[in-house]
Protein backbone atom coordinates (compact mmCIF):
# COMPACT_ATOMS: atom_id res chain seq x y z
CA UNK A 1 0.00 0.00 0.00
CA UNK A 2 1.64 3.27 -1.25
CA UNK A 3 1.70 6.26 1.25
CA UNK A 4 -0.78 9.10 0.79
CA UNK A 5 0.72 12.34 0.92
CA UNK A 6 -0.71 15.50 1.34
CA UNK A 7 -0.16 19.44 1.21
CA UNK A 8 -1.60 21.83 3.00
CA UNK A 9 -3.93 18.92 4.83
CA UNK A 10 -5.24 17.71 1.17
CA UNK A 11 -4.51 14.31 -0.44
CA UNK A 12 -2.40 14.36 -3.66
CA UNK A 13 -1.73 11.32 -6.06
CA UNK A 14 0.63 8.87 -4.62
CA UNK A 15 3.95 8.68 -6.33
CA UNK A 16 2.34 6.08 -9.15
CA UNK A 17 -1.28 7.19 -10.43
CA UNK A 18 -1.99 6.28 -13.81
CA UNK A 19 -4.37 8.67 -14.18
CA UNK A 20 -2.23 11.17 -13.91
CA UNK A 21 -0.07 12.18 -17.68
CA UNK A 22 3.28 10.59 -17.26
CA UNK A 23 4.98 12.49 -20.22
CA UNK A 24 6.83 14.78 -18.41
CA UNK A 25 7.81 12.75 -15.43
CA UNK A 26 11.36 13.36 -14.60
CA UNK A 27 12.07 8.73 -15.23
CA UNK A 28 11.06 9.96 -18.80
CA UNK A 29 13.96 12.24 -19.03
CA UNK A 30 15.95 10.30 -16.64
CA UNK A 31 15.49 7.31 -19.27
CA UNK A 32 16.59 8.99 -22.35
CA UNK A 33 19.92 9.79 -20.75
CA UNK A 34 20.51 6.34 -19.26
CA UNK A 35 19.77 4.69 -22.40
CA UNK A 36 22.33 6.64 -24.02
CA UNK A 37 25.06 6.76 -21.97
CA UNK A 38 24.97 3.70 -19.52
CA UNK A 39 22.55 0.62 -20.97
CA UNK A 40 20.97 1.50 -24.32
CA UNK A 41 18.93 -2.40 -24.86
CA UNK A 42 17.54 -3.31 -21.95
CA UNK A 43 13.92 -4.49 -20.66
CA UNK A 44 14.03 -2.02 -17.67
CA UNK A 45 10.99 -3.48 -15.74
CA UNK A 46 12.96 -6.65 -15.73
CA UNK A 47 15.97 -4.82 -14.82
CA UNK A 48 14.60 -3.33 -11.96
CA UNK A 49 12.31 -6.84 -10.95
CA UNK A 50 15.91 -9.12 -10.56
CA UNK A 51 17.82 -5.96 -9.16
CA UNK A 52 15.62 -6.54 -6.12
CA UNK A 53 15.80 -9.82 -6.38
CA UNK A 54 19.56 -9.86 -6.72
CA UNK A 55 19.93 -7.72 -3.80
CA UNK A 56 18.14 -9.86 -1.21
CA UNK A 57 20.02 -12.98 -2.47
CA UNK A 58 22.81 -11.29 -2.30
CA UNK A 59 22.67 -11.13 1.32
CA UNK A 60 23.50 -14.75 1.46
CA UNK A 61 25.63 -15.01 -1.59
CA UNK A 62 28.34 -12.14 -3.05
CA UNK A 63 27.92 -11.19 -6.37
CA UNK A 64 30.83 -12.98 -8.03
CA UNK A 65 29.01 -16.12 -7.53
CA UNK A 66 26.40 -14.83 -10.41
CA UNK A 67 26.61 -15.18 -14.04
CA UNK A 68 28.47 -12.74 -16.00
CA UNK A 69 25.11 -11.65 -17.53
CA UNK A 70 23.67 -11.24 -14.05
CA UNK A 71 27.19 -9.28 -12.94
CA UNK A 72 26.72 -6.74 -15.73
CA UNK A 73 23.25 -6.36 -15.72
CA UNK A 74 23.51 -5.78 -11.29
CA UNK A 75 26.19 -3.21 -12.08
CA UNK A 76 23.43 -1.45 -14.90
CA UNK A 77 20.56 -1.68 -12.03
CA UNK A 78 23.58 0.10 -9.33
CA UNK A 79 24.26 2.60 -11.89
CA UNK A 80 20.68 3.55 -12.40
CA UNK A 81 20.01 3.57 -8.41
CA UNK A 82 23.00 5.82 -7.83
CA UNK A 83 22.16 8.18 -10.66
CA UNK A 84 18.27 8.61 -9.28
CA UNK A 85 18.41 9.70 -6.14
CA UNK A 86 15.16 7.99 -3.97
CA UNK A 87 14.83 5.40 -6.50
CA UNK A 88 15.70 2.41 -4.10
CA UNK A 89 13.56 3.55 -0.97
CA UNK A 90 11.00 3.73 -4.11
CA UNK A 91 11.31 0.37 -5.45
CA UNK A 92 11.55 -1.24 -1.80
CA UNK A 93 8.48 0.53 -0.26
CA UNK A 94 6.04 0.36 -3.20
CA UNK A 95 4.06 -2.02 -4.49
CA UNK A 96 4.90 -4.78 -7.98
CA UNK A 97 2.54 -2.72 -9.74
CA UNK A 98 4.78 0.44 -8.89
CA UNK A 99 8.29 -0.84 -9.54
CA UNK A 100 7.00 -2.14 -13.11
CA UNK A 101 5.55 1.39 -13.90
CA UNK A 102 8.97 2.78 -12.75
CA UNK A 103 10.74 0.48 -15.24
CA UNK A 104 8.08 1.17 -17.99
CA UNK A 105 9.16 5.08 -17.80
CA UNK A 106 12.30 5.01 -17.69
CA UNK A 107 12.12 2.89 -20.51
CA UNK A 108 9.85 5.01 -22.46
CA UNK A 109 12.66 7.40 -22.02
CA UNK A 110 15.14 5.51 -23.60
CA UNK A 111 13.36 3.90 -26.33
CA UNK A 112 11.97 7.43 -26.73
CA UNK A 113 15.90 8.83 -27.26
CA UNK A 114 16.67 5.87 -29.39
CA UNK A 115 13.58 6.56 -32.19
CA UNK A 116 14.71 10.30 -32.63
CA UNK A 117 18.46 9.25 -32.80
CA UNK A 118 17.87 6.66 -35.36
CA UNK A 119 15.14 9.08 -37.11
CA UNK A 120 17.84 12.49 -37.07
CA UNK A 121 20.83 9.87 -38.18
CA UNK A 122 19.32 8.42 -41.19
CA UNK A 123 19.38 11.13 -42.78
CA UNK A 124 22.32 13.54 -41.06
CA UNK A 125 24.82 10.24 -41.95
CA UNK A 126 24.87 10.52 -45.57
CA UNK A 127 26.01 14.37 -45.20
CA UNK A 128 29.26 12.76 -43.24
CA UNK A 129 29.84 9.91 -46.16
CA UNK A 130 29.48 12.33 -49.32
CA UNK A 131 32.98 12.55 -50.63
CA UNK A 132 34.18 16.08 -50.73
CA UNK A 133 32.96 18.17 -53.47
CA UNK A 134 31.01 15.46 -54.70
CA UNK A 135 27.49 13.83 -54.23
CA UNK A 136 27.10 9.88 -53.71
CA UNK A 137 26.67 8.02 -57.04
CA UNK A 138 24.32 6.63 -57.07
CA UNK A 139 22.18 8.95 -55.11
CA UNK A 140 21.10 7.34 -51.40
CA UNK A 141 17.74 8.71 -50.66
CA UNK A 142 16.83 10.67 -46.99
CA UNK A 143 14.03 8.91 -46.34
CA UNK A 144 13.96 5.24 -47.58
CA UNK A 145 16.90 2.65 -46.59
CA UNK A 146 16.26 0.30 -49.55
CA UNK A 147 19.14 1.15 -51.18
CA UNK A 148 21.91 1.05 -48.31
CA UNK A 149 23.64 -1.34 -46.71
CA UNK A 150 25.43 -3.84 -49.25
CA UNK A 151 23.11 -3.14 -51.87
CA UNK A 152 25.18 0.45 -52.35
CA UNK A 153 28.90 0.85 -52.96
CA UNK A 154 29.21 3.22 -50.51
CA UNK A 155 27.64 2.25 -47.65
CA UNK A 156 28.69 -1.27 -48.31
CA UNK A 157 32.10 -0.43 -48.34
CA UNK A 158 31.43 1.33 -44.75
CA UNK A 159 29.61 -1.89 -43.36
CA UNK A 160 32.31 -4.39 -44.85
CA UNK A 161 33.47 -6.59 -41.66
CA UNK A 162 37.09 -5.55 -40.49
CA UNK A 163 39.07 -8.36 -41.98
CA UNK A 164 37.39 -8.57 -45.26
CA UNK A 165 38.26 -6.71 -48.80
CA UNK A 166 35.15 -5.23 -50.12
CA UNK A 167 37.04 -4.59 -53.58
CA UNK A 168 37.12 -8.23 -53.92
CA UNK A 169 34.21 -9.24 -56.28
CA UNK A 170 33.71 -12.10 -54.70
CA UNK A 171 33.55 -10.94 -51.41
CA UNK A 172 31.32 -8.34 -52.24
CA UNK A 173 28.71 -10.65 -54.24
CA UNK A 174 28.62 -12.99 -51.17
CA UNK A 175 27.58 -10.11 -48.98
CA UNK A 176 24.81 -8.82 -51.18
CA UNK A 177 23.26 -11.89 -51.95
CA UNK A 178 23.33 -12.65 -47.80
CA UNK A 179 25.32 -15.88 -48.99
CA UNK A 180 27.43 -14.51 -46.30
CA UNK A 181 25.84 -13.24 -43.35
CA UNK A 182 27.46 -10.86 -41.25
CA UNK A 183 27.27 -11.24 -37.05
CA UNK A 184 26.90 -8.48 -34.57
CA UNK A 185 30.26 -9.52 -33.20
CA UNK A 186 31.69 -9.09 -36.78
CA UNK A 187 32.77 -5.35 -36.62
CA UNK A 188 32.50 -3.08 -39.56
CA UNK A 189 35.02 -1.00 -41.18
CA UNK A 190 33.91 2.38 -40.67
CA UNK A 191 34.70 1.35 -37.00
CA UNK A 192 38.69 2.48 -37.62
CA UNK A 193 40.50 5.27 -38.42
CA UNK A 194 40.69 5.84 -42.19
CA UNK A 195 38.59 2.72 -42.40
CA UNK A 196 42.01 1.17 -41.98
CA UNK A 197 42.25 -2.41 -40.14
CA UNK A 198 45.23 -4.04 -38.77
CA UNK A 199 45.14 -8.05 -38.15
CA UNK A 200 48.44 -7.88 -36.04
CA UNK A 201 46.93 -4.75 -34.07
CA UNK A 202 42.59 -4.94 -33.80
CA UNK A 203 43.15 -2.22 -31.23
CA UNK A 204 44.51 0.31 -33.40
CA UNK A 205 42.51 3.11 -34.65
CA UNK A 206 39.54 0.78 -33.13
CA UNK A 207 36.55 3.22 -32.61
CA UNK A 208 38.32 6.97 -33.34
CA UNK A 209 36.76 7.20 -36.47
CA UNK A 210 35.36 11.17 -37.43
CA UNK A 211 32.28 9.73 -38.44
CA UNK A 212 31.43 8.21 -34.71
CA UNK A 213 32.79 11.85 -33.52
CA UNK A 214 30.24 13.49 -35.89
CA UNK A 215 27.08 11.14 -35.19
CA UNK A 216 27.91 11.63 -31.35
CA UNK A 217 28.37 15.61 -31.72
CA UNK A 218 25.11 15.48 -33.30
CA UNK A 219 23.22 13.60 -30.39
CA UNK A 220 24.97 14.82 -27.14
CA UNK A 221 26.30 18.06 -28.36
CA UNK A 222 24.07 19.32 -30.92
CA UNK A 223 23.77 19.23 -34.87
CA UNK A 224 24.67 22.84 -35.33
CA UNK A 225 28.24 21.86 -33.43
CA UNK A 226 29.40 18.85 -35.38
CA UNK A 227 31.88 20.61 -38.13
CA UNK A 228 32.60 23.01 -35.35
CA UNK A 229 35.77 22.80 -33.26
CA UNK A 230 34.96 21.69 -29.64
CA UNK A 231 34.27 24.23 -27.72
CA UNK A 232 33.81 25.09 -23.37
CA UNK A 233 30.58 26.26 -24.13
CA UNK A 234 27.69 22.79 -24.26
CA UNK A 235 24.83 22.38 -25.10
CA UNK A 236 21.93 20.12 -26.57
CA UNK A 237 21.30 16.65 -24.48
CA UNK A 238 24.84 16.91 -22.75
CA UNK A 239 24.60 19.88 -20.90
CA UNK A 240 20.75 19.17 -19.91
CA UNK A 241 21.63 16.53 -17.96
CA UNK A 242 25.52 17.50 -16.81
CA UNK A 243 28.03 15.49 -18.93
CA UNK A 244 31.06 16.74 -19.24
CA UNK A 245 32.91 13.36 -19.92
CA UNK A 246 32.61 10.37 -22.21
CA UNK A 247 30.78 7.68 -21.95
CA UNK A 248 31.71 3.77 -22.88
CA UNK A 249 28.53 2.55 -22.75
CA UNK A 250 27.68 6.05 -25.29
CA UNK A 251 30.63 5.37 -27.69
CA UNK A 252 28.88 1.83 -28.03
CA UNK A 253 25.68 3.08 -28.43
CA UNK A 254 26.57 5.74 -31.11
CA UNK A 255 28.50 3.05 -32.94
CA UNK A 256 25.22 0.95 -32.79
CA UNK A 257 23.52 3.94 -34.21
CA UNK A 258 25.78 4.71 -37.19
CA UNK A 259 25.87 1.18 -38.19
CA UNK A 260 22.24 0.82 -38.28
CA UNK A 261 21.63 4.17 -40.04
CA UNK A 262 24.33 3.00 -43.17
CA UNK A 263 22.19 -0.67 -42.87
CA UNK A 264 19.08 -1.54 -45.46
CA UNK A 265 16.64 -2.24 -42.49
CA UNK A 266 13.49 0.11 -41.97
CA UNK A 267 12.85 -0.27 -38.46
CA UNK A 268 15.74 -0.76 -35.00
CA UNK A 269 14.30 -4.05 -33.11
CA UNK A 270 16.54 -5.57 -30.32
CA UNK A 271 15.51 -8.53 -31.85
CA UNK A 272 16.24 -7.83 -35.63
CA UNK A 273 18.99 -11.03 -37.15
CA UNK A 274 19.79 -9.15 -39.84
CA UNK A 275 21.32 -6.15 -38.65
CA UNK A 276 21.82 -7.76 -34.95
CA UNK A 277 22.53 -4.35 -33.39
CA UNK A 278 21.88 -5.89 -29.74
CA UNK A 279 25.01 -8.26 -30.10
CA UNK A 280 26.94 -5.77 -31.94
CA UNK A 281 26.13 -3.04 -28.85
CA UNK A 282 27.05 -6.18 -26.50
CA UNK A 283 30.39 -6.89 -27.97
CA UNK A 284 31.39 -4.07 -28.08
CA UNK A 285 30.59 -3.23 -24.09
CA UNK A 286 32.31 -6.65 -23.72
CA UNK A 287 35.89 -5.24 -25.32
CA UNK A 288 35.53 -1.72 -23.08
CA UNK A 289 34.24 -3.42 -20.03
CA UNK A 290 36.98 -5.87 -19.76
CA UNK A 291 39.75 -4.95 -17.20
CA UNK A 292 42.26 -6.58 -18.92
CA UNK A 293 41.90 -3.59 -21.78
CA UNK A 294 41.97 -0.92 -19.17
CA UNK A 295 44.74 0.93 -20.63
CA UNK A 296 43.39 1.09 -24.63
CA UNK A 297 39.97 2.04 -22.93
CA UNK A 298 41.82 4.76 -20.84
CA UNK A 299 43.26 5.71 -23.68
CA UNK A 300 40.58 5.73 -25.81
CA UNK A 301 38.41 7.56 -23.29
CA UNK A 302 40.95 10.55 -23.26
CA UNK A 303 40.77 10.44 -27.08
CA UNK A 304 37.24 10.72 -27.78
CA UNK A 305 36.74 13.50 -24.61
CA UNK A 306 39.42 15.56 -26.51
CA UNK A 307 37.21 15.18 -29.05
CA UNK A 308 33.86 16.50 -27.47
CA UNK A 309 34.64 18.00 -23.84
CA UNK A 310 38.04 19.31 -24.65
CA UNK A 311 38.08 21.55 -21.53
CA UNK A 312 37.42 18.36 -19.18
CA UNK A 313 39.78 17.09 -16.91
CA UNK A 314 38.82 13.92 -18.42
CA UNK A 315 40.43 15.45 -21.70
CA UNK A 316 44.11 15.88 -20.23
CA UNK A 317 46.88 14.67 -21.79
CA UNK A 318 49.34 12.09 -19.51
CA UNK A 319 51.93 13.41 -18.05
CA UNK A 320 54.99 13.27 -20.56
CA UNK A 321 57.44 10.10 -18.89
CA UNK A 322 61.04 12.76 -19.25
CA UNK A 323 59.16 15.43 -18.08
CA UNK A 324 60.52 17.18 -15.25
CA UNK A 325 56.72 17.04 -13.31
CA UNK A 326 57.01 13.37 -14.29
CA UNK A 327 60.43 12.82 -12.31
CA UNK A 328 59.32 15.41 -9.47
CA UNK A 329 56.64 13.19 -8.67
CA UNK A 330 58.32 10.17 -9.08
CA UNK A 331 60.98 10.89 -6.88
CA UNK A 332 58.05 12.25 -4.08
CA UNK A 333 56.85 8.62 -4.89
CA UNK A 334 60.05 7.07 -3.46
CA UNK A 335 60.37 8.95 -0.73
CA UNK A 336 56.93 8.41 0.55
CA UNK A 337 57.93 4.61 -0.36
CA UNK A 338 60.75 4.96 1.85
CA UNK A 339 59.19 6.93 4.73
CA UNK A 340 56.33 3.97 4.72
CA UNK A 341 59.39 1.17 4.99
CA UNK A 342 61.24 2.67 8.04
CA UNK A 343 57.78 3.34 9.68
CA UNK A 344 56.70 -0.37 9.58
Amino acid sequence: MLPVFRVNGLPQPSRWDPSHSSTSDPLISHGRHFGRTVFALCNFPSLLTNGILRLEQMEDAPLEDFSTDERREHRVFEHLLDSYPGLLERLQNGSEEELIHVGELIGKGAAGARGDDTKTLKSAVLDWISPKGAAIQPPLHRNSKIDRGFNHELTGSLLCPAGLDWKDPETRESLRSGEMSVCGDQWPIFLYTNYTYDADDPWCGLLRNRLLVSAYKHVFTSPSSVDKEPKATRSGNARLHGMNAVTIASIAYIATQVRFALSSSSVFSRTDTSTDSETFYHSLLDLLEDPEESKEVDELLTWWNRQVFPTSSAAKRPISANSALAKIRLRRLAVKQAADLNSS
